[in-house]
């Protein structure tokens, strides 16, 4: 174990100053990080309330200045604006002469690569694509989480090793995505964290329907431990009535789901199919108990209420 004093990071000479386009939930943690590694945070822009006091947390003594002005004070800046509007304002940046010469501009999108950059970098500037894999809270505690933080990174060949480099800095973990990738490296961590939130709040809702006083303390460990089995196994980990096959008990879900809360029938069909698909593909649902199973789920589907039938009897 290494007991050799580790020098403070204030300490240490700045070596960019920084600013921060969006003071939405990504920017000021990743700038309060990059602090941490010796740079400067200088500006930052903030529209609304919310994120005017976000900066203010995250960043106490920065100013809140246009974009403009951002740009102007630093040397490196982090465009972290929702994926929609970053083509129109890096278009604008570099409309307006706003990008300098030497500047490196990063931006947070999952969706986009560098070439959206393509204005900046035309104009001069040095152009990364840096995504944190890592949902925020817009809170100090977002720094600390950056730590062993996955970053799909997308960059020319000659900035690679400056992309790499500011995650490290971060505390992250540098992964490299090419740049006809990134929509579909975006579908998977959408598809896996967002989609998770909105399951475990339906989840956690059918519980207190059915009485269930601590909902959350209930899903903890099973939930905790599905993820862990899922992460460490893959499809070899499935459990639960899809993968065995257990057909009247899919179709009293469904009944009971439409009964309590309809809104919620479509989603359960949708995974329960994609669920039966890949434990069939895997040897993990017998052939002969995936026909009622499938068929339960197609009458589901139809509107069929089931929970009475015997498995395959309404098909």
């Amino acid at each position: 174990m290494n007991t050799t004093p580790q020098p403070d990071p204030r300490d240490r000479p700045a070596r960019l100053t920084v600013g921060v386009v969006g003071a939405g939930r990504v920017g000021p943690a990743l700038a309060a990080s990059l602090q941490l590694a010796g740079h400067r945070p200088v500006a930052v822009s903030a529209v609304s309330d919310t994120s005017r006091r976000r900066a203010e947390q995250m960043l106490p003594d920065v100013p809140v200045l246009p974009p403009a002005d951002v740009l102007q004070r630093s040397e490196l800046v982090l465009l972290t604006v929702p994926d929609d509007a970053l083509p129109e304002l890096v278009a604008g940046l570099a409309d307006t002469g706003a990008v300098r010469p030497g500047q490196l501009l990063v931006h947070t999108s999952g969706r986009y690569g560098a070439k959206v950059l393509d204005p900046a970098l035309r104009a001069g500037a040095l152009p990364l694509a840096l995504h944190p894999a890592m949902t925020f809270t817009g809170t100090p505690v977002d720094v600390q989480r950056l730590a062993g933080c996955s970053f799909g990174v997308t960059a020319p060949d000659e900035l690679r090793l400056a992309a790499e480099a500011l995650v490290i800095e971060m505390g992250g973990e540098p992964e490299w995505i090419a740049e006809e990738n990134r929509p579909l490296y975006h579908a998977a961590l959408a598809l896996g964290a967002n989609h998770l939130v909105t399951l475990v709040a339906q989840s956690m809702e059918l519980l207190r329907t059915a009485g269930v006083e601590a909902p959350d303390r209930m899903l903890g460990p099973l939930l905790g431990a599905a993820l862990d089995n899922a992460l460490r196994s893959g499809d070899a980990a499935l459990t639960g009535p899809v993968a065995r096959g257990d057909a009247g008990t899919v179709a009293a879900h469904v009944s009971e789901l439409r009964r309590h809360a309809p809104q919620t029938v479509a989603g359960y069909l949708a995974m329960a199919r994609a669920t039966a698909d890949r434990a069939l593909a895997h040897g993990l649902l017998k052939p002969e108990l995936a026909e009622d199973l499938l068929g339960v789920l197609a009458d589901g589907a139809d509107g069929a209420d089931g929970a009475g039938s015997a498995p395959g009897e309404n098909r």
